[in-house]
């Protein structure tokens, strides 16, 4: 049996997303605010339990761009300037849209990743997805 689809010329492909929990995201945009804060948070995600200092974009990319400059090699200089080159980027994109859009993306600090039956993989910074959390608490495991 061999089947096909037809699509109208007016049909509009749609594209859904995961919502993700707006609390956590006025939480993270709270964080935002104030470079120096992070807070201890356990996330369910695709891949198992993670949990670290939650902190903010500003905090996270100070981090990211600190540890860029340990790399070395000829492009290190490049590289170094990386995150602020892409957040640049990002600002001219949304040049006219509403500056007060709510936080997409979660960065975490100090980050332990458990899934499997295998050792917990520790990861020094660690940026997702928020449509990909589906659980959240406040504090690490004991």
């Amino acid at each position: 049996m061999n089947e096909s689809v037809d699509l109208a010329p007016d049909s509009t492909a749609v594209i859904t997303e995961a919502v993700p929990d707006l609390q956590l995201q006025l939480l993270i945009q709270l964080l935002d605010r104030e470079t120096r804060s992070g807070l201890p948070l356990t996330l369910t995600i695709p891949a198992g339990v993670l949990h670290g200092d939650v902190i903010g974009h500003e905090a996270w990319k100070a981090e990211w761009s600190r540890s860029l400059r340990q790399v070395e090699g000829e492009g290190a200089n490049l590289i170094a300037a990386f995150p602020e080159t892409v957040d640049q980027g990002i600002q001219e994109l949304r040049a006219g849209e509403d500056s007060q859009q709510l936080p997409r993306w979660i960065h975490l600090r100090d980050a332990t990743l458990v899934f499997g039956g295998t050792a917990p993989l520790r990861l020094p910074l660690w940026r997702g997805r928020l449509s990909d959390v589906s659980g959240w608490a406040l504090g690490r495991p004991e």
